[in-house]
């Protein structure tokens, strides 16, 4: 959720909606420039248990996933098989380099 910070900028604010079960299988990195200096970014594909459209256990783009203090923006979600017992989730990690 994004908020007035009282002072004309916007604070982001975010609420844990569950517990998943996930694999995370690392796929690319890179370093970039961002706003505060340098930032590694990665790329990693995380499969979790399949949840219906629209239900709220399902993982939508612009999500993200916590484990521990790393945090994974979800950027797409598909069905790994027709059947949809799957999700396959690409996301990105950034972190001050």
């Amino acid at each position: 959720m994004t908020s007035s910070d009282g002072a004309g900028g916007l604070v982001e604010t975010w609420t844990a909606l569950g517990t998943l079960w996930g694999e995370i299988r690392p796929r690319t990195g890179r370093e970039t420039q961002g706003e505060a200096g340098p930032v590694a970014v990665g790329r990693f594909r995380i499969t979790v248990r399949g949840a219906p459209q629209g239900a709220t256990s399902r993982p939508v783009p612009g999500q993200r996933f916590r484990v521990g203090a790393r945090l994974f923006r979800v950027l797409a979600v598909t069905e790994r098989e027709p059947g949809g017992m799957y999700l396959v989730c690409e996301t990105r990690e950034e972190v001050a380099a």
